[in-house]
């Protein structure tokens, strides 16, 4: 029968001919005493698996550690989460429009980078559209101070621009007329 790490004994993994020494025995149990502690305490210590458990506080210090250039301590809890996941990516994909694109998907949940030769714009320079409605102020603000941490050096940014779409009515009316137009009149 096979035990998990957290059942397994150093006397069970030591030799028939050392497990009648009493100092063996001894210094055995002494080692899983430690052993333990360090076996319960690897949960704790593993930290991009438990990164949707932790804390607010605990995120700002795993942040630092993996150098998430854009962060602050004042975004909502799911978004710092998102950032920490997608921190080591981006920092191997810096300069290229796709980590831009992860930035908007991060900070506004959906959007695009639309590059001046998409839309008749200078040479290097882009602007980012979304139809996120709830894209705030402050929101944007915090893309734009998070952009340069990414973007290419020499790219520069346009605009951001947040479509809107309403539901209306609209009502059509036309005319249409074929025909001769004569004019009879006397000229004198």
């Amino acid at each position: 029968m096979s035990k998990t790490i957290y059942e397994v004994q150093l006397m069970d993994l030591l030799p028939e001919s050392l497990k009648n020494d009493p100092d063996i025995i001894a210094a055995s149990k002494a080692v899983d005493l430690g052993f333990s502690v360090v076996v319960n305490a690897v949960d704790k210590s593993l930290i991009l698996p438990r990164i949707d458990q932790l804390e607010s506080d605990v995120l700002d210090h795993v942040a630092y550690f993996f150098h998430v250039d854009f962060y602050d301590r004042s975004l909502d809890i799911e978004t710092k989460r998102k950032l920490i996941k997608e921190s080591v990516y981006i920092h191997q994909i810096k300069g290229t429009p796709a980590a831009v694109e992860i930035l908007i998907e991060t900070l506004f949940d959906e959007g695009t980078v639309e590059e001046w030769f998409d839309y008749g714009g200078n040479p290097y320079r882009f602007r980012v559209v979304t139809s996120n409605q709830s894209v705030t102020q402050e929101r944007a603000e915090e893309f734009l101070r998070a952009l340069n941490t990414v973007k290419n050096t020499r790219s520069h940014l346009d605009s951001v621009i947040i479509l809107q779409t309403e539901q209306m009515d609209f009502k059509l009316a036309g005319i249409v007329h074929q025909g001769i137009h004569e004019v009879y009149g006397q000229v004198n």
